[in-house]
């Protein structure tokens, strides 16, 4: 495929464009930062007329092909880095134009990235119960996650108009590449440390395998996963986890003894999503 993936320069975009080419696909990354090439376009994904343009393909006057998809990474990456309304309007309207240039443009595959914190996070509020899914209405708590609410109502409605579009959020974890995996013990000091998001996380690798995964799909519509690692970034049993920060939340089934309690079985049915990967492999 020839694909476009905004926010190639990202903690995730980084690997997910490695990941995307050494599969065998054409990828160029649309960025306001980069290097010059054929596989980087500076794009100000805030101004229509730049996405629209750089989608059709065309540079320097040359007429160029089309797209075959689009992964949409390009985003702030999460709250307290702007201020909320820098961090709305950015995000709404980079993901409306890549949206609404897609479906005028005819490319019918995307993909693009949802967050774990539509789910509640940082769960000041319990989840309503664990493992924690994609079965319950969103519960933004910021006005990041809001927009990443927004942008799923978004994809839904799109879709609807469309059937043919195909559109996945993917609902990703804590976004992780190996040389932070020095840290983690330092989680296990006290289970508070994590129970922000359920003691979660992704390796940036498994990351891109689910999105590689979600763009060679067949299926159209719109669908969310959640991306997560199998296990959980600590070293203690879940059982104790639960016990010391969510004692009054139900458990629908058993939660083994470090697996994640944010459920992937949604990704793995539909997607055949599986991680490779564990911080637990790079123990000093």
């Amino acid at each position: 495929m020839r694909i476009a993936l905004t926010g190639g320069s990202g903690k995730l975009g980084r690997t997910a464009v490695r990941v995307l080419r050494e599969s065998g696909h054409d990828v160029t990354s649309f960025d306001v930062v980069g290097q010059r090439g054929p596989g980087y376009l500076q794009v100000d994904l805030t101004d229509y007329g730049q996405v629209i343009d750089a989608l059709a393909g065309v540079r320097d006057g040359t007429p160029g092909k089309s797209y075959d998809a689009i992964v949409h990474l390009g985003a702030i990456p999460a709250p307290g880095i702007r201020s909320d309304v820098a961090t709305f309007e950015n995000n709404i309207l980079s993901t409306y134009h890549v949206f609404q240039a897609a479906r005028t443009l005819g490319i019918r595959n995307i993909v693009y990235a949802s967050s774990e914190t539509v789910l509640g996070l940082p769960f000041e509020q319990d989840p309503p119960y664990l493992p924690i899914d994609e079965e319950y209405p969103g519960r933004p708590e910021s006005t990041y996650s809001l927009v990443k609410h927004l942008e799923e109502t978004m994809a839904r409605e799109f879709t609807r108009w469309d059937p043919q579009l195909k559109i996945f959020g993917l609902r990703f974890s804590n976004v992780m590449d190996p040389e932070d995996y020095a840290k983690f013990p330092e989680y296990d000091t006290d289970p508070k440390n994590r129970r922000w998001n359920a003691w979660g996380y992704i390796d940036a690798r498994d990351g891109s395998q689910a999105i590689l995964k979600a763009l060679e799909s067949d299926a159209t519509g719109f669908e969310v996963f959640i991306v997560a690692e199998a296990d959980t970034v600590s070293d203690r049993p879940n059982v104790e986890l639960v016990a010391a920060e969510y004692p009054d939340v139900p458990v629908k089934r058993e939660l083994g003894e470090h697996d994640t309690l944010l459920s992937i079985d949604k990704a793995r049915r539909l997607l055949g999503y599986e991680p490779q990967h564990s911080w637990r492999d790079h123990r000093a």
